[in-house]
């Protein structure tokens, strides 16, 4: 058992006891972040006088020297390690001697986890941030393409009016927009060095926070010594951003799901994202967009485990913290997946125009449309309601489109109707005619279309 204590103990600790303490399992995805994190410690300590430069130079090639061991393969992170933080000093110590006991000067390793999990929870946030900045991308070129293609859009999943594609997606677009912001907003709060809190209180040596913060890009030092070791809020808002990334996809899996049904048919999923059934030949599955959807409450797992965990912890450090790794770790992994696969998904599938506009058509989406046709033409609206109300029954027993009855059938029930219906409820008019910034007509789209261009150009 290599450990970094154990002075005052009379006897080793129980093999159980130690297995169950120990992390190494799975902190050791942190060899990176400890070793810079490292590297910029034994650098701040020589610039104030605790190392000397040789004592410096000596430790960051030895810390490189166990990186670049690490990543060819020619050293393996084992279990014989209480932690990432034991592996790296007894390594260190047995390269370089007793020098390498210098290493931990004016550290703790509660401070030191607190970086590694910074650090690593930062560097994460940059790649999944590109990532939704790819599906972004994704969405933004299928509204470029859709913008005139009609479907039918919902409440209460019944056909309500029509819209567009472009328009539908855009809805999610926006969604998207709130999440990159969100990770934007945890980045900048997150992005203080709580190295050199020590334990809880600090420490005697003169170090300069301000460097060893500078040196790791952070914006600066954290300004209270025990919330520095204790803080788990960044892991929190994290998981909180992923549950709400996940709750976007899902809702736009569940959506696609419909769109694939036989009853809908409105997408084509690609071969490459799709898999079949062992028993029935026929059957073409929306996997991909199933899983995301249920991979959704892994991450709102995480999220109520880690708020569960720190909601009764009294300041400052305490060994139920250790339970912040895995399962962030795991949610920052499903969450990395489900955004890729669902971006394959979203590039290569086709849509069925024809097959959505019909679908706007026969759920009646143009019924509004009608009612205002005879409000403008001088009937109240709960008359104009009332008469339109007919029509669709009338559509419903005939099993046609409302743009499917003739003019006859039309002023059987009022006169007001002439000719100039049928281009008044059209998908084309319907949606044309709704041009408020916000709404699906063509106009209006052109002008959300040209706020996205600019948006995603501007992304870091």
């Amino acid at each position: 058992m290599a450990q970094l204590w154990g002075g005052r103990f009379t006897k080793e600790t129980d093999q159980l006891v130690y297995n169950f303490n120990a992390s190494i399992s799975f902190d050791q995805k942190f060899y990176k972040q400890d070793i810079r994190g490292s590297i910029a410690h034994v650098t701040m300590l020589a610039s104030v006088g605790v190392l000397t430069e040789e004592e410096r130079d000596q430790i960051i090639d030895g810390l490189n020297g166990i990186l670049n061991d690490i990543e060819t393969g020619a050293v393996e992170i084992t279990s014989e390690y209480e932690d990432i933080h034991s592996f790296v000093e007894a390594n260190l110590i047995d390269r370089i001697g007793d020098v390498g006991k210098k290493l931990h000067t004016g550290r703790s390793r509660n401070d030191q986890v607190a970086l590694d999990m910074k650090l690593y929870t930062r560097d994460e946030v940059v790649e999944i941030k590109g990532l939704v900045k790819e599906l972004m991308e994704t969405l933004h070129g299928i509204m470029k393409e859709h913008i005139d293609t009609f479907m039918p859009g919902f409440t209460h999943l019944q056909k309500a009016q029509p819209v567009t594609l472009a328009h539908h997606v855009g809805a999610y677009m926006e969604m998207f927009k709130r999440d990159y912001s969100r990770l934007n907003d945890i980045y900048d709060r997150m992005n203080y060095c709580p190295l050199g809190a020590g334990a809880l209180a600090g420490t005697t040596y003169p170090l300069d926070r301000e460097q060893t913060a500078s040196l790791l890009d952070f914006y600066g030092p954290t300004l209270n010594s025990m919330d520095s070791v204790s803080d788990r809020d960044y892991v929190i808002e994290l998981l909180s951003a992923l549950s709400t990334i996940m709750m976007h996809l899902s809702r736009f899996s569940e959506e696609i799901i419909i769109w694939n049904s036989n009853e809908y048919k409105f997408v084509s999923i690609d071969d490459g994202f799709s898999t079949g059934s062992s028993i029935m030949p026929q059957k073409k599955n929306p996997d991909i967009a199933e899983l995301v959807r249920g991979k959704t409450g892994r991450v709102y797992g995480a999220l109520t485990s880690i708020l569960t965990t720190m909601k009764g912890i009294p300041l400052a450090y305490n060994k139920d913290m250790q339970e912040d790794k895995e399962l962030t770790f795991d949610a920052i992994d499903t969450v990395k997946g489900c955004i890729s696969l669902f971006n394959g998904m979203m590039k290569t599938m086709t849509f069925n125009k024809p097959q959505m506009e019909d679908s706007a058509k026969h759920g009646f989406t143009n019924a509004t449309d009608a009612a205002d046709y005879l409000v403008n033409h001088g009937v109240p609206f709960r008359d104009a309601h009332g008469i339109v109300g007919q029509l669709v029954l009338l559509c419903i027993d005939k099993q046609i489109s409302l743009d499917d009855l003739s003019l006859e059938e039309y002023k059987k029930i009022s006169p007001v109707f002439e000719e100039d219906i049928y281009e008044a409820i059209s998908m084309k008019t319907c949606v044309e005619k709704r041009n408020t910034i916000g709404a699906p007509g063509h106009d209006a789209m052109e002008k959300v279309i040209a706020v996205n261009d600019a948006y995603l150009a501007d992304l870091k």
